[in-house]
């Protein structure tokens, strides 16, 4: 696959002036007094509402199914913990960490998940709405076929993302370096990349309609959109 890096060129710039749509950002008003989690693990298909997780160590457990609502995960160990089909809806996920957490097919509606240290978060055929992923860094992060609406994505780092399959409208990237992101068969609408800090793709250069980047970064792309077409340059 071709492979290249675009440095940050009109980083910051937002989607104004373009065109292109906006994403609407997270409307998260969490209830004043949130009640402490006690403890205990979760469970698979659990409710869990108006919850304050401090700390918690999640590590390896299953909450399958499980329902956040009106929730705050902060500084919590996520290593491995299952939550297949888990449903997150205006809640904060603020300091999570973890390696190989699996969310695959889950629902995040209206959340923002700051400084977040992930890898190999298994986010395949999710669907991710009014989301605001800021700070921190995400390695390996797989979202294939995964559906992503008014998604922004700030001030983070995210090495080698998958987003092969995935369909993407109203997403924005902005001060955030992307490290060999794969587009492969993706669909994008109105995305936006002209914040980007960096732009690197692995795969899916074929898939940019529907996108907006900068001169700076069509200049620095020139050569592998050529080698994509079978361009010869000369001269």
């Amino acid at each position: 696959m071709a492979r290249t890096g675009v440095g940050g060129a009109g980083a910051g710039r937002g989607a104004g002036g373009s065109g292109v749509k906006g994403a609407r950002r997270p409307e998260v008003r969490l209830p004043g007094a949130l009640e402490p989690y006690g403890g205990e693990e979760v469970e698979p298909d659990g409710d869990y509402d108006g919850l304050e997780f401090m700390g918690a160590d999640l590590a390896g457990q299953d909450g399958a199914g499980a329902r956040f609502m009106d929730c705050a995960l902060r500084e919590c160990a996520l290593d491995g913990t299952r939550l297949h089909h888990a449903r997150f809806l205006d809640s904060v996920l603020t300091g999570v960490r973890g390696v190989g957490t699996e969310l695959a097919e889950a629902t995040l509606r209206d959340v923002e998940v700051v400084d977040a240290r992930l890898g190999g978060v298994q986010l395949h055929g999710a669907v991710l709405e009014r989301v605001s992923v800021r700070g921190g860094k995400i390695d390996f992060l797989n979202l294939r076929q995964a559906r992503l609406r008014d998604v922004v994505f700030e001030g983070c780092v995210l090495v080698e993302p998958d987003f092969g399959g995935a369909r993407l409208e109203r997403v924005e990237f902005v001060d955030c370096a992307l490290k060999a992101a794969d587009f492969t068969a993706a669909v994008l609408k109105d995305v936006d990349f002209r914040g980007a800090a960096e732009l690197g793709l692995a795969g899916g250069l074929d898939r940019l309609s529907g996108a907006v980047i900068s001169a700076a970064q069509l200049l620095d792309l020139a050569p592998a959109l050529a080698a994509e077409l079978g361009l010869r340059v000369e001269g």
